[in-house]
């Protein structure tokens, strides 16, 4: 039988699941600031600028996805027009950016948040930033083979940059630090929910072809799920005190943490990579394959368990 629900013990289930999630977040927003402050992004596209012309893109673009990765997709899209000036775009080079932009970005806060989960940084280069190239490289030889997305790209937005003043950026991290609290308290209110209606067995079933094949157990369905849909920091919340309370294994954690570097917030962040006229089906449908077909491989690997320790934390 279930218990009762209790406000305050789920506003404190709420702002334990936040805290954790603070003490990661913080660290890793004042780190970037230091890394765009020391012109980190620069040298890092100098870096980056040789391998654009393996998936098909004018070097300049390094700078792009350098920016990207130390950051987000959006300062990543105004760094592009900055990059491009008045040129003209193909629907297929920004179909092949945006599967760098959605696969590669903003590593030093997701890849923290990954860490405490038990991903290793190394692990999470490797799918983030190697994954990102390899599949950037199939969608450039399919579309250079079957001569797809020729036509010139239709930039439906343009964002505008940021001011730069340290009092606008302290605005917008506390803006957004404020939101990431509202959604986790909405998701955690909405499973407590779910549970209480017996739905979460309907989840399992719907979801178990999907998990199977990844090797995940249903304990990871929540967390799954809601990491494709809304983003990783958030999945990954809710996956640490799952992982902490021991009802999910290291395990399914890892997995899950893999899966969601590959394929996670499919709502906002394919839209934005959308606005640059880049091909859904590329940057969504073969993105969701992509990442199914390499956890199902790394699920399947005698090396798994080297790479998933005892206990995360």
């Amino acid at each position: 039988m279930q218990r009762p629900f209790s406000p305050m013990t789920f506003l404190g289930d709420v702002l334990s699941v936040y805290a954790t999630l603070l003490k990661i977040l913080i660290p890793a927003i004042l780190l970037v600031k230091i890394l765009e402050m020391t012109g980190a992004i620069e040298g890092l596209s100098h870096v980056l600028a040789p391998l654009m012309q393996l998936v098909g893109l004018p070097p300049e673009f390094g700078v792009v996805w350098a920016a990207t990765l130390l950051t987000n997709i959006f300062t990543g899209l105004v760094v592009l027009f900055e990059v491009m000036g008045n040129d003209t775009v193909s629907v297929a080079e920004m179909t092949v950016l945006g599967s760098l932009l959605l696969i590669g970005h903003s590593l030093p806060v997701e890849g923290a948040v990954a860490k405490r989960a038990g991903v290793p940084w190394w692990v999470t280069l490797l799918l983030r930033v190697g994954g990102a190239l390899f599949f950037a490289a199939i969608i450039h030889q399919l579309q250079d083979t079957f001569g797809w997305g020729q036509e010139m790209a239709n930039l439906r937005w343009q964002p505008e940059p940021s001011s730069g003043r340290w009092q606008d950026w302290l605005l917008a991290q506390g803006q957004t630090l404020l939101l990431i609290l509202g959604v986790i308290a909405t998701l955690m209110l909405l499973l407590e929910m779910i549970k209480r209606l017996g739905l979460e067995s309907v989840m399992n079933w719907m979801l178990s072809p999907l998990l199977a094949t990844l090797g995940i157990g249903r304990a990871a369905t929540n967390v799954t799920v809601i990491g494709t849909t809304l983003g990783l920091s958030y999945g990954a919340g809710l996956l640490i005190r799952d992982l902490d309370r021991g009802v999910m294994s290291p395990r399914d954690s890892f997995l899950v943490l893999c899966f969601l570097g590959l394929c996670h917030s499919i709502i906002e962040d394919t839209l934005l990579i959308l606005l640059i006229d880049a091909d859904l089906w590329a940057i969504l449908g073969a993105r969701l394959a992509f990442a199914v077909m390499v956890v199902a491989l790394m699920a399947r690997s005698p090396w798994l368990r080297h790479l998933t320790p005892a206990r995360a934390g």
